[in-house]
């Protein structure tokens, strides 16, 4: 009886994640973009818990990866979108997208890129075998914590950068995101098989980096945390390529 329910336990951990997802675009819609940024953060936490229990309790199962994969669309693509777009509208002074103008909500709906790139990213790891170990582009919860970290740093930075709200840097963003999503460039994975030095250097290196980005910029550490992953990523594919 015990075994059929543990096979179940990282599914129901994947739900929450998912229900933390479709929470954040409710609170987006209502405007409150730094609470939907804090659940995709509880998203991201479970979407790696769901994978450590599946691990820990030899609970494999092909609906488990299914249904993995389509709580990380809602909360690590249709979320962070909204967000982006949401942001848009706000740079425009704008409470509805009938009070934007024909180039302005072309601008906005660029926003709605990372959803579809997120899709084609998390379609393309479901089939590719290259990504037991490592990934092929930006994973989605990283790209997604990227985005959530703007209305973080807004909401609680004293001084954060004005171009966050800026139609322009917003395009970049989304195009930005897209491109990485689906890159053909080798990222590393944070899942730990064991804790030897040798075998998890680059885990170990990114993590201490980490450390002190947050010890030293605080919340503005969320987006430099996740650009130096991707630097850390490209540099080790060229050296790894080079040997």
């Amino acid at each position: 009886m015990s075994g059929k329910i543990t096979k179940h336990v990282p599914n129901f951990i994947t739900c929450l994640n998912l229900f933390c997802g479709v929470l954040a675009i409710v609170f987006t819609f209502e405007g409150y973009l730094e609470i939907s940024a804090i659940l995709i953060l509880a998203a991201a936490i479970f979407d790696f818990m769901d994978g450590m229990m599946a691990r820990l309790l030899k609970a494999y199962s092909e609906m488990g990866k299914q249904l993995d994969s389509l709580a990380d669309m809602v909360s690590f693509g249709v979320a962070p979108a909204m967000i982006l777009f949401m942001m848009h509208l706000k740079s425009y002074d704008a409470f509805s997208i009938y009070e934007l103008s024909p180039w302005a909500l072309a601008i906005a709906s660029s926003a709605f890129l990372v959803a579809i790139f997120s899709g084609l990213r998390l379609a393309k790891f479901n089939i590719d075998t290259r990504q037991e170990n490592n990934f092929i582009g930006l994973p989605t919860p990283a790209n997604a914590v990227l985005i959530l970290s703007y209305p973080l740093i807004i909401k609680y930075s004293n001084h954060y950068p004005d171009f966050l709200y800026n139609q322009y840097f917003l395009l970049g963003q989304a195009i930005f995101s897209s491109i990485m999503l689906v890159a053909n460039i080798e990222m590393f994975s944070l899942k730990f098989k064991n804790l030897k030095l040798k075998e998890n250097r680059i885990r170990f290196f990114f993590i201490f980096i980490s450390l002190i980005l947050l010890a030293t910029l605080k919340i503005l550490a969320i987006p430099a945390i996740i650009i130096c992953y991707i630097t850390i990523s490209i540099i080790n594919g060229l050296i790894t390529k080079n040997n």
